[in-house]
């Protein structure tokens, strides 16, 4: 008899975590950090460009959600187009995309100029992160999934907070448009090493296509068994491949309520991330506070987020998801309206703002490892893609909303509490999902229940 077969997926599990897996998903993650700091930017520096553009702030809604329409129709867009022709290119492209029109951002002068070139960065955005976070998890352990996806994410609130450090430093200095020229020039400089460093997915070339040796060769460096002839590659694959478009597979075998039940906090969620990111800088000077103490406190939402992810996945996995995002969604709410009345002093808006940060963008990581864990490689960059895209509507109509209440003579403090309906309403999608029938939700199963 033969060494015994197993799926690649079999064998990543059953291995420690070697150098190659950890290259891997640092590589995924400082394209997580990119991205970050791209979504953000145009919100940290408003302010400075409507004063020296003359465009009027309240004007400035639509611009701020062109870049998230452009994340939505992207991340839905890429991850079939992921599905079928592997996660690889489509990250790298992505962000050689969002890098070009992020330089040009810092050229523009005019409304339409911003809008365009705001969607534009937005739809490398969009194409990045679901398909950094399939890769990232296909290298993961199932034991260890939910506690890498998470960790993973303390690039997206990492991001924030260089964007918020960088333009706090050069709207003073250089000027404003330098927060989109290192927004740019950083990313073409790691497609460059994502070329040459970040592989394909190992399941992804054996059930998707067909090409074994390359993933043989790829198995070799996580599984000193494998190198040695111990064990082998099981023919085909454990995931089924599927008919027609992998959209409609998110809602056979029994995932529609999951993928529903993912979708809503996934909306309000990002609604209040982009709501706050998007308008607490201005909202703030408003209130009294100097632009650049504006933008610091929004910045320690993100480093709030950063500490929420180290801990998060640890979180899940000792208490589980349904109660720890719960939590997150019933405390967000809450801390929205702290932030609201507890503007002043200084440090005590830091305060709260770091752990509102801690609660939004801690909850947000978690819903995406829980649509990494949900979803199986055959569909894996749709579900966590789409997941994400149904979130960005809720962060278009985030910054559209703060401008029109603003437009409509909205008082700061009315408008930052009014956020709190968000948390109120992803709490209760997530405490519906012990209604579904047989609890087959994300926040029901075991990490890693979703792989292979």
């Amino acid at each position: 008899m033969g060494p015994p077969a197993l799926t690649a997926g079999e064998i990543i599990n059953r291995e420690p975590l070697s150098r190659y897996q950890v290259t891997t998903i640092v590589l995924c993650g400082f394209v997580l950090v990119l991205d970050g700091y791209g979504s953000l930017s145009m919100g940290y520096v408003t302010t400075p460009v409507a004063e020296s553009t003359h465009i009027p702030v309240h004007s400035f809604g639509l611009i701020l959600s062109a870049s998230l329409i452009g994340l939505m129709v992207a991340a839905m867009g890429t991850g079939p187009i992921a599905d079928r022709w592997g996660r690889k290119w489509p990250v790298i492209l992505s962000a050689l995309t969002f890098a070009l029109f992020s330089i040009l951002n810092g050229r523009a002068t005019t409304y339409d100029e911003f809008f365009v070139f705001r969607f534009l960065t937005g739809l490398g955005l969009g194409g990045a992160m679901p398909n950094a976070v399939a890769l990232a998890s296909e290298y993961a352990p199932k034991r260890l999934l939910a506690i890498i996806v998470v960790l993973l994410f303390i690039g997206m609130p990492l991001g924030g907070l260089i964007c918020g450090l960088v333009s706090s430093a050069v709207i003073t200095g250089p000027g404003w448009p330098w927060v989109f020229y290192v927004g740019g020039i950083v990313p073409m400089a790691l497609a460059v090493v994502l070329i040459w460093a970040l592989p394909e997915s190992a399941q992804f070339l054996v059930e998707r296509a067909g090409d074994r040796k390359r993933a043989e060769k790829i198995l070799a460096k996580i599984s000193p068994a494998f190198a040695a002839g111990q064990i082998a590659l099981a023919e085909g694959g454990s995931a089924p491949r599927g008919a027609g478009a992998p959209v409609k597979h998110l809602f056979t075998e029994g995932r529609a309520w999951g993928t529903i039940l993912l979708w809503i906090p996934n909306f309000m969620n990002l609604l209040l991330l982009y709501f706050i990111n998007s308008w607490l800088p201005s909202l703030l000077k408003v209130s009294g506070m100097s632009v650049s103490d504006g933008v610091l406190a929004t910045a320690f939402v993100s480093f709030g987020g950063m500490v929420a992810c180290v801990v998060e996945g640890s979180l899940i996995n000792a208490l589980g998801a349904y109660f720890v995002l719960l939590a997150d969604f019933l405390l967000s709410a809450v801390f929205v309206v702290a932030v609201a009345l507890f503007t002043h002093p200084f440090g005590l808006a830091l305060t709260v703002t770091f752990f509102l940060g801690f609660l939004v963008i801690g909850g947000q990581a978690a819903l995406n490892a829980m649509s990494a864990n949900f979803y199986p490689t055959a569909i894996r960059s749709t579900g966590v893609g789409w997941a994400l895209g149904v979130g960005r509507l809720g962060s278009i109509v985030g910054p559209l909303l703060g401008g029109k209440l603003l437009a409509h003579g909205w008082a700061p403090r009315q408008i930052i509490i009014s956020g709190s309906v968000c948390g109120i309403f992803g709490w209760l999608a997530i405490r519906m999902s012990k209604l579904v029938q047989r609890n087959a939700t994300a926040y029901s199963r075991e990490a890693g229940a979703g792989h292979p």
